[in-house]
């Protein structure tokens, strides 16, 4: 490794006049040196170090690293629009810093979250210095991977996201008291109103923020989405990419649906590395379950690897290596494929008695579905005691927790499997169908695969959330859950539990059928959600089942 120069500060112009500041890291040695490029809101001396090594280690590997405050925030000039300007100032940003002395005029980009997404808007300018990114944890489609699931409003982590950039807002204007409030707010954000998650306190500090806007775009057709998802602007870009996302993150459908559209057409290499993570940090334990030395995090070094391929021509051996690494759950052990697991085949049909409310093991996950008369059955959603939010990936706490007390609420059906007789390995895509109605315009439904341990712990790994509305009559809901890959140990179970709510990470559905921004707590009805199973409903979870695998790493 090289010594390292002290970090200079320099700036840039964009193409309408506004100031660009960055920090920049030299490598103290003779020559040329490809460039690294972070850019971020969050002021740039933080330069992701919650999920990345220091830029000052990249810079030793031999790379001149550039970190920039993105229009509007820490010290750059301008106004902060949420990734309004991020395509034209990241065109300008890549070229700026090609030119930077000492460089070899070779630029890729890296970071996670919004420092993610801004390599994607870059590489959608077609920059020409631009060889490579490693986009991580991002939205391809920013209504559907980031803003809602499954139509439902992504309340805790919206809120807590608007409050946070409305602080560094209230910051740069020497606002004390609206720093104060919002920052407090940023860590306990108020979802007092379930149903309604319009925030008084934005209203009235941070009314340009985006998160109205959010709200008054519940239609994931409105224009607003088109012109701000990346999805509209990447169809032809192509570039080798590195993909990097987490089982429990809250943008793992954007990563995986990036990879696979990208990788589709790709004439380059294209990586798809997931651990078992949340959205941050990337280490070894998640929620309550420690997933061995193996989990923490090998991103650094690869994504050193990557570069040192790309942009120095250097052949490290990566690109004839399985382009897909997962993090098998269980055996704790890297896996890895020459593609994605295929669509979802095998089968396990719900098998109701009525009386999967009223106890965990009531309800059945079976081979087979039963041919005889469908089975009801009925739960009902109260929202002045919702559904509580536990693990995931949809809000804090994320990651595996152990829900059994929780399923022995009456407002949740559970559907459980037989001791299995061998290990299951479940990699890929979930789907839950369900047959269900409701006595309401409009509910939600949640569904939340878990382990059930033989002593009795029930941790979750996967979930999906869907809003539905014209109920009746009695008709199939498509669930799409957050991929996965685990081992499920032999005598252990499957199951699956099903919910009108999983508050506050999504907006409690007041029944009512309208729009969250519209909708008065006085106003939510008590649900009746009634789901069939057996007979002609062949309600049912589809998961992907590979063989046990031999080709493991230790990353």
């Amino acid at each position: 490794m090289l010594p390292v120069l002290p970090k200079q500060t320099l700036s840039m112009q964009t193409r309408d006049r506004t100031r660009l500041d960055a920090d920049i890291y030299y490598p103290d040695a003779e020559g040329e040196f490809p460039v690294l490029l972070m850019r971020q809101p969050y002021g740039r001396a933080i330069a992701s170090t919650v999920v990345y090594a220091h830029p000052s280690w990249y810079a030793a590997h031999g790379y001149i690293v550039v970190i920039q405050d993105v229009r509007g925030r820490g010290s750059s000039a301008g106004d902060f629009t949420l990734f309004a300007n991020e395509i034209e100032d990241g065109y300008d940003a890549v070229e700026w810093a090609a030119q930077l002395p000492r460089s070899t005029g070779q630029v890729g980009m890296y970071g996670f979250s919004y420092q993610g997404m801004t390599q994607l808007y870059a590489a959608a300018a077609k920059p020409p210095s631009l060889q490579t990114i490693c986009p991580s944890m991002v939205a391809y489609d920013l209504y559907s991977d980031w803003a809602y699931e499954g139509g439902a409003f992504c309340y805790q982590n919206n809120l807590s996201w608007a409050c946070q950039l409305a602080a560094e807002t209230a910051r740069r204007r020497g606002d004390a008291a609206a720093y104060q409030a919002l920052y407090n707010a940023a860590r306990t954000p108020n979802t007092s109103d379930p149903v309604c998650p319009r925030s008084e306190l934005l209203e009235r500090l941070a009314p340009d923020s985006f998160y109205h806007d959010w709200l008054a775009n519940p239609d994931p057709n409105a224009d607003y989405w088109h012109r701000l998802s990346p999805k509209t602007y990447l169809n032809d870009v192509d570039l080798p990419m590195l993909h990097i996302g987490g089982w429990f993150d809250t943008h793992l459908r954007g990563t995986w649906n990036l990879f696979k559209a990208i990788a589709r057409r790709s004439q380059f290499p294209q990586h798809l590395w997931v651990g078992p993570w949340a959205h941050l940090p990337w280490g070894r334990k998640a929620g309550i379950v420690d997933f061995g030395a193996a989990a923490n995090s090998p991103i650094d070094r690869l994504q050193v690897r990557w570069f040192d391929q790309c942009l120095k021509g250097q052949d490290t051996g990566l690109f004839e290596e399985a382009p897909i690494c997962l993090f098998e759950m269980g055996t704790n052990q890297w896996r890895r494929f020459d593609q994605l697991p295929p669509s979802p085949t095998h089968h396990f049909f719900l098998q109701g008695s009525g009386l999967a409310s009223m106890s965990d093991r009531a309800g059945e996950l079976v081979a087979e579905r039963s041919p005889n008369s469908p089975a009801i059955d009925t739960f009902v959603h109260d929202p002045w005691r919702p559904v509580p939010h536990v693990g995931g990936h949809a809000a804090v706490p994320t990651g595996m927790s152990d829900r059994a007390a929780l399923d022995t609420r009456t407002d949740i059906l559970t559907y459980t499997s037989s001791p299995l007789p061998t290990g299951l390995f479940i990699a890929g895509e979930i789907t839950v169908e369900l047959y269900c109605t409701a006595d309401a315009p409009s509910f939600d439904l949640c569904a939340t695969l878990s382990q059930v341990s033989p002593d009795g712990s029930v941790l979750n790994f996967s979930q999906g959330y869907l809003r539905i509305s014209s109920p009746a009559p009695p008709r199939s809901h498509t669930l799409c859950l957050q991929p996965t890959c685990i081992h499920i140990p032999a005598g252990h179970c499957l199951r699956l539990s099903i919910s009108a709510a999983s508050s506050p990470a999504y907006v409690v559905n007041p029944g009512t059928g309208s729009q969250p921004q519209e909708s008065q707590l006085i106003e939510a009805r008590v649900i009746a959600v009634s789901v069939y199973s057996g007979g002609t409903f062949a309600s049912r979870v589809r998961l992907s089942l590979v063989a046990a695998g031999d080709r493991y790493t230790d990353g």
